[in-house]
């Protein structure tokens, strides 16, 4: 069955799921860093529940950049497309770069350099070449994964290229996602999007599920990812503070 919508409504549900597990996560980490809340957030669980997050939102990001690539093509030219992917993938890395501001102003460590809002903002303004591909992507993502599962093993003498995923010696950062190995889940997102929404259309069966009220919830959550994401840690460290939960002595002002 193929289906020609705008938008699919599976998608934005899901990027709807990831943002809720986002919000739970960084509840839980305020909790623990702001307040001493005995939460294991460095264990196992919590680590996987935190990676499983950010890896849902990339795959998505692939998988979108997919669809949206299929449906300009005969719109746009090749080079339009490269220039509109180039300045939304720059609108995001600038949203990206404010944070790095602010938690330069405002912190006394934990500075975001390379956050996961600066990795998307990359992924799309460097994704065009690889959108055309199916499982070039899944060698090529598997490949990016492995070697930044091996980077992750050292630290190195210089910042230049902590991008990368040359993790510098005593770095600490609260959200740090490089081009290794995080692209590589961007790429498989492609490979998924290539592989399910060929011509960016639906090639699979799914139940209309969209006039249901939860699937509105989420999908509603998925479109405005963006501004929940710059918006919701200001409101859960506000209401931590008000209701007396909140230690900000980590701010330097």
């Amino acid at each position: 069955m193929h289906y020609t919508s705008d938008r699919f409504w599976e998608i934005d549900a899901l990027r709807g799921i990831a943002i809720i597990m986002m919000v739970i996560y960084h509840i839980s980490y305020d909790l623990f860093f702001l307040s001493g809340f005995p939460i294991k957030i460095h264990s196992i669980p919590w680590v996987l529940f935190q990676r499983t997050t950010a890896s849902l939102f990339l795959l998505l990001v692939g998988t979108s950049l997919t669809i949206s690539n299929s449906k300009l093509k005969g719109k746009l030219s090749n080079k339009d497309i490269i220039k509109r992917n180039f300045l939304r993938g720059i609108k995001i890395f600038i949203w990206g770069f404010i944070i790095t501001l602010f938690t330069l102003i405002f912190l006394n460590d934990g500075i975001i350099l390379f956050g996961i809002l600066h990795l998307i903002g990359i992924s799309i303004i460097i994704s065009y070449p690889f959108l055309k591909h199916k499982y070039k992507n899944l060698v090529i993502g598997t490949g990016i994964i492995l070697i930044g599962t091996y980077l992750g093993k050292f630290n190195f003498d210089t910042p230049y290229f902590l991008w990368l995923g040359f993790e510098p010696k005593y770095f600490f950062s609260f959200d740090y996602f490089p081009i290794f190995p995080w692209f590589g889940v961007v790429l498989i997102g492609i490979f998924l999007g290539n592989v399910f929404y060929p011509q960016g259309k639906r090639d699979f069966n799914m139940p209309e599920f969209s006039n249901y009220y939860i699937i509105k919830m989420l999908s509603f959550l998925g479109k405005h990812s963006l501004k929940i994401y710059l918006l919701h840690q200001p409101i859960i460290v506000l209401i931590l503070y008000i209701i007396g939960l909140a230690d900000l002595s980590f701010v330097t002002i």
